[in-house]
């Protein structure tokens, strides 16, 4: 297969200029891929006027930067992050992302940090299999997971999401895109866009894709207040999105006891092979939570006992984090991410 690239730069000397992968253009040879190549290029930039074209080229699949996609079960693969915080990281590609194909088609489960980690998951797919991408599974809101879609948008698949996954990226779009320009290079991220879901899951939906389903579920709040799984019962792969952190350490931006709560009572049926958001795969369900488990209920016990003592916010987060440090070995990232933690719990616990 051949893929459409468009260099694009932003205006200006000596500018960034990144190369763009159109997959409007894939075709099977390059004469084809670059009989509608002035077209696709134009409409692609007239929606980013921000930048300028450089020139376009066909380049066969095997001749484009991939992500390194591992299987885990049969049919189902996954690009593993650096389990790290973005700050933490150099390019940013710090989350899991999941890939599974059907007889007919190809379902994506989150999509990386960038427009180029997309197109470079997108190649890493072409190289599997030829088969459309029918669908992205878009997990919760945060920008390590959901910013590469735009690519796969623009191929035709349908983009997924939780009900209030709308409203909780359009309330952050503006300061995810801010946040990852200040951190990332701008060859990484130029380009990059928020792209809302296309459907939204109100409790569970089925998806087809063609001798095999995955069962999306809107979960309770937890991680955040967006959360969605994704189940693959030919495997029992169970893709978690961050509602299971392994090696980095959790980050709360819903609701402590609901993630605990949610913990608790695994899904049935259980899971035989878990992707979490971030960390390695597990192949059984208290393997993949105990740490987890484990560091949430410390972090509630510490941070009730400052509500009880009457410890103002101010000073009680500090308490809870030197009181949480034997933890530290444990966890990537976990002295900010842990004080940042103690301020969502006790701002959750002091109103039980």
């Amino acid at each position: 297969m051949f893929h459409l690239i468009l260099t694009a730069c932003l205006a200006g000397p000596s500018a960034p200029c990144v190369p763009i992968l159109l997959p409007q253009g894939d075709a099977a040879s390059g004469p084809a891929c670059m009989q509608g190549a002035a077209r696709i290029s134009k409409d692609w930039l007239d929606r980013h006027s921000e930048l300028v074209a450089a020139g376009t080229e066909c380049v066969p699949t095997e001749n484009l930067p991939a992500l390194d996609l591992q299987q885990v079960a049969p049919g189902v693969f996954a690009f593993f992050g650096r389990p790290v915080q973005l700050e933490d990281s150099t390019d940013g590609r710090i989350a899991n992302l999941g890939v599974v194909i059907g007889q007919d088609s190809v379902a994506v489960i989150d999509t990386g940090v960038s427009r180029m980690q997309g197109q470079q998951f997108y190649t890493a797919i072409r190289r599997l299999t030829p088969k459309p991408v029918s669908h992205v599974i878009l997990t919760h809101m945060h920008p390590d997971h959901v910013l590469g879609t735009s690519v796969f948008q623009e191929a035709g698949a349908q983009v997924l999401g939780h009900h209030a996954l709308p409203l909780a990226l359009q309330m952050r779009a503006g300061g995810y895109l801010e946040n990852i320009a200040r951190l990332l290079p701008p060859e990484e991220v130029l380009g990059t866009e928020i792209v809302l879901p296309d459907a939204t899951v109100q409790d569970s939906l089925r998806i087809d894709l063609g001798g095999r389903s995955l069962l999306l579920r809107a979960e309770q709040t937890a991680h955040t207040d967006n959360d969605l799984t994704a189940f693959d019962d030919t495997t029992g792969t169970l893709f978690s999105g961050d509602l299971i952190f392994r090696e980095l350490t959790p980050i709360i931006d819903g609701s402590l006891t609901g993630w605990m709560d949610w913990i608790a009572a695994p899904p049935q049926p259980e899971p035989r092979v878990i992707v979490p958001g971030h960390g390695d795969v597990a192949r059984e369900w208290r393997q993949a939570t105990s740490p987890q488990a484990d560091f949430l209920k410390a972090l509630a016990d510490v941070t009730r006992s400052q509500i009880d003592a009457g410890a103002p916010l101010s000073e009680a987060v500090g308490i809870i984090v030197n009181n949480l440090n034997y933890m530290n070995k444990n966890w990537n990232s976990f002295p900010a991410s842990v004080a940042r933690d103690a301020t969502a719990a006790y701002k959750e616990l002091e109103w039980e």
